[in-house]
């Protein structure tokens, strides 16, 4: 009987760079019993985060149970690409106990829940929760939301105003369809950062919503995993700012690959990715560089003039090169600017 319960499924949505990765990561070190598998959507036609888990991968979660989807939105792709990825996952000779799905930073997820209605996967498969993971101290900061008191006297004031930017929607419908709100690296954000990010969920959530601190995507698997929400047969109460609309476009954003020599100064290049941000609004940058004389590759990983790198782990046979993959708002997408500045400090 076992083999006919549903196979609960927890979408991780939020922001780019708020830290799914670490926490999906946290979770295959701590399954609490759960054998796991995992779908990653990548924005970009160059994967970063699937690479990362399955550098992690273990008896709990094997690397062939780490897929990743890095050819666009998988809402968008349903029939193509996500139902066919999702019976392959549960056709596994050893069944998942549960299904974790990181979205892109650029997804809507309420059209994700309603592709679990589709009949080929409704009755073997459920939504056990939606999980939103927000960076506290960008949100503190009013980076990754609006002012919802300002909008709302606008809006008041004239109906014919322009409510929100894109990157603001996106936040809002991530916040809206979630079961729970994650407030990441609140190390960085303090007390004060934790205290003015949850004010700015508590603004924008559509009901009462629980908001939890972590940092290094530390938090107890039970506090979100096992939630029951079958949160697919309840859109009603998760609205969207696209309700009503046909499809859904990603026209707003749009990114770039950036293929590098060996870099011999990570810490300029570093600084070329913080001057992105600074003069071209760039929104994020991840990617693997090879730097001279290190058999280790370094991740990149960059959120605005934020960048993080690590060396994670060797170069594979013939893999040794260096690529960042950058992402922005369409409108502040140059290639040729944003591949001269990467480029300016290894004068190529």
């Amino acid at each position: 009987m076992a083999d006919l319960a549903k196979i609960p499924v927890t979408i991780i949505t939020g922001f780019l760079g708020a830290g799914k990765t670490t926490l999906i990561r946290h979770l295959m070190r701590n399954p609490n019993g759960r054998r796991l598998a995992i779908l990653v959507n990548e924005f970009g036609v160059v994967g970063v985060d699937g690479d990362i888990l399955k550098s992690c991968a273990d008896e709990s979660c094997p690397a062939e149970n780490i897929v990743e989807l890095a050819n666009g939105c998988i809402c968008c792709t349903v029939a193509d690409d996500f139902i066919p990825t999702i019976e392959a996952l549960m056709a596994l000779p050893r069944r998942p106990d549960h299904i974790l799905i990181e979205t892109s930073g650029l997804a809507l997820p309420k059209p994700l829940l309603k592709a679990f209605d589709w009949p080929a996967i409704r009755s073997r498969i459920t939504v056990d929760g939606v999980i939103a993971v927000a960076d506290a101290e960008a949100v503190a900061a009013g980076r990754f939301a609006p002012d919802v008191d300002a909008i709302a006297a606008q809006r008041a004031a004239d109906d014919s105003v322009d409510h929100e930017t894109p990157l603001s929607e996106v936040f809002g419908d991530q916040i809206a369809c979630a079961d729970i709100v994650l407030l990441s690296k609140a190390d960085l954000a303090g007390e004060a950062g934790l205290a003015a990010a949850r004010a700015v969920i508590e603004a924008e959530a559509p009901r009462r919503l629980p908001i939890l601190a972590m940092s290094e995507g530390v938090i107890d698997p039970r506090v979100i995993l096992g939630l029951n929400a079958a949160a697919e047969t309840d859109l009603a109460a998760r609205p969207s700012h696209h309700d009503g609309d046909e499809d859904h476009e990603h026209e707003d954003f749009d990114s770039v690959v950036v293929d590098l020599p060996e870099v011999s100064d990570p810490d300029a290049l570093s600084e070329m990715i913080r001057k992105l941000a600074r003069e071209q609004n760039i929104l994020r940058v991840k990617g693997y560089v090879a730097v001279t004389g290190k058999p280790m590759r370094m991740l990149v990983q960059a959120v605005g003039e934020r960048v993080r790198s690590q060396y994670d782990r060797p170069w594979g046979a013939g893999q040794r090169a260096s690529r960042l993959v950058v992402i922005a708002e369409r409108h502040h997408i140059d290639p040729v600017a944003i591949r001269a500045t990467l480029r300016a400090p290894l004068g190529a």
